[in-house]
């Protein structure tokens, strides 16, 4: 059973619709219990990263979040889903994420561009298990005027361009996360979903 948590931000039904389309038992819960029994974790987020911290924290979840990622099982972060992943972010420099990864979360860059960055980009990526079956630079859709600027560069498994090089995704051992939506992405999407539910 896959756990999409539900702590009142993120595109829930959507997520969950795609997540089953491709073969995964998916069910949205804030349970703690759901939580230790799930075999994987998705972490959606839209909006601001101090308020998806706000509704985190109000569901009591984190402690179990935390513990369960150290103890190996898999989790996939959604766009400020990854971000809460990292100690902090510039859009709400007083509140702390997760800190499952050190460094930040800055402000996109974007020179003459708009903010956000809203639409199709070209993902360039590496040896990923995330994208797996995949060739070329694929297009997902992105929503985002923040990005994960890690220092950490191995985390980093796929990029994208928008004023500057953005972080398009990361993959450490058992964590991964997408900034762009999957849910949103057409069929290379789904594949995204399809790789982390039979990972």
């Amino acid at each position: 059973m896959i756990i999409l948590i539900d702590y009142g931000v993120g595109n829930l039904y959507s997520v969950a619709k795609a997540v089953s389309f491709v073969g995964g038992d998916v069910k949205i819960s804030n349970s703690i219990d759901d939580l230790k029994r799930a075999e994987k974790i998705i972490l959606p987020g839209v909006g601001a990263f101090g308020d998806c911290m706000k509704n985190l924290e109000a569901t009591g979840l984190i402690p179990t979040i935390k513990r369960e990622v150290s103890n190996g099982k898999k989790i996939l972060g959604i766009c400020v889903g990854l971000q809460i992943l990292f100690a902090g972010s510039e859009e709400s420099p007083n509140v702390d994420g997760l800190k499952i990864f050190d460094g930040f979360v800055r402000k996109i860059n974007v020179g003459d561009l708009k903010i956000p960055h809203m639409g199709w980009n070209a993902v360039k990526f590496g040896n990923s298990k995330l994208f797996a079956g995949m060739s070329g630079a694929p297009y997902f859709y992105f929503v985002h005027s923040y990005h994960a600027a890690s220092d950490e560069k191995k985390i980093i498994a796929a990029t994208t361009t928008y004023g500057e090089q953005v972080t398009a995704a990361i993959e450490f051992e058992n964590i991964f996360a997408t900034q762009f939506h999957p849910e949103k992405s057409g069929d290379v999407g789904l594949q995204v979903l399809k790789n982390f539910v039979e990972l």
